[in-house]
């Protein structure tokens, strides 16, 4: 193996199971160097020594918990220092699908922490060194839920509205640039995220699941072809070009500095 992988290195969050896991493999394959994010250090220990002698690849292990400020900081800085990192993957996600009453507050702070902060910060961490090469990809992974809401996911929708959001904004200030910024929306994905939501993969309609890896797949093929938001499951990609243009229609139509007519309110002016 060369000591210089011209790849370089992807940092991949959430990396002991389900798409993070997936993408370490797939990413590997493809001949990155990796560094592996996770809580679970034994399972990631084994995840990186399986993943270096299969692929031949360098595999770094990076134990840590993304709801917790101390431990963001740290991944932050392997970000900031590390010029062989040429891709970041925000895949780690907390989720509790249950009413707001019902759900405890530290399961609201770890969603908040882990979706939103933790993303947010990472992501600041490893743009100036890309800005500087003009040349990175980040992946953020959100959710159909990002753009639709039930009873039982308002705040797991809320910080996947906002990864959604972020990215989108990060796309449009990283236009014309050699940086690529890809939005992932999965569907239901057979990851364990589902058991521990409350919710168990099996109460779920098997046809309506995907595989992890068929997500992650699907999710790399929609980066190779240059896509900015790829929906794995989605068929129609005209689904998603008619939601954007009436979000830029309904936005259009919202600026106006008279109140709409079914309001009756007399105009001060």
């Amino acid at each position: 193996m060369s000591s210089v992988n011209t790849l370089g290195t992807a940092l991949v969050t959430g990396a002991s199971s389900g798409l993070g896991a997936v993408y370490a493999d797939r990413l590997a394959s493809r001949g990155y160097d990796l560094i592996l994010v996770a809580r679970r250090v034994e399972r990631l220990g084994v995840l990186a020594k399986s993943l270096a002698e299969k692929y031949g690849v360098a595999v770094r292990a990076i134990a840590a918990d993304l709801s917790v400020p101390a431990d963001v900081l740290r991944v932050a800085k392997e970000l900031e220092t590390n010029p062989a990192i040429t891709m970041l993957v925000n895949n780690a996600g907390a989720s509790t699908l249950a009413p707001v009453l019902d759900t405890a507050k530290d399961k609201v702070d770890a969603m908040d922490k882990v979706n939103v902060t933790a993303l947010t910060e990472l992501t600041h961490a490893v743009l100036p060194q890309f800005k500087q090469r003009n040349h990175g990809t980040i992946i953020n992974i959100g959710s159909v839920l990002s753009f639709h809401v039930l009873p039982i996911s308002t705040v797991y929708s809320g910080t996947k509205g906002y990864v959604m959001n972020f990215t989108r904004g990060l796309q449009q200030e990283l236009a014309g640039t050699g940086i690529v910024v890809q939005l992932v929306l999965p569907a239901s994905t057979a990851t364990e995220i589902w058991d521990l939501s409350g919710v168990p993969l099996a109460q779920l309609d098997h046809a309506t699941v995907m595989s992890a890896e068929d997500c992650v797949d699907a999710a790399l093929a929609g980066l190779d072809q240059g896509e900015l938001v790829t929906l794995p499951s989605v068929q129609d990609q005209a689904l998603w070009e008619q939601f954007d243009s009436a979000r830029l229609a309904l936005f259009a139509g919202a600026r106006s500095g008279k109140p709409a007519s079914r309001y009756n309110v007399k105009s001060s002016t």
